[in-house]
């Protein structure tokens, strides 16, 4: 449960800093911790498609190590199915 809790305060905290028009190398940063925190939440549920997504996301996340000056391109990750 305090990963649930984690993950959420972080979504707070990026949401916070859109609505300042925080710079972008913080709210990346966010998404960074962000990604770390929802894979270890996956791994504590042990729910398949929730590890699945987790990767998918620590794997963007590494694509933008911070200091990077890559263009951010569209994320080719598929619909996330509904939770049941």
């Amino acid at each position: 449960m305090e990963e649930a809790r984690a993950v959420l305060a972080r979504l707070e905290r990026i949401e916070a800093l859109e609505r300042r028009g925080g710079a972008p190398g913080p709210l990346l940063q966010e998404l960074r911790e962000l990604a770390r925190e929802a894979a270890r939440w996956a791994e504590c549920e042990g729910d398949p498609r929730a590890l699945e997504a987790a990767a998918a996301l620590l794997d963007a996340a590494a694509a933008f190590p911070p200091g990077s000056r890559k263009a951010l391109v569209p994320c080719p990750l598929p619909a996330a199915a509904p939770i049941e």
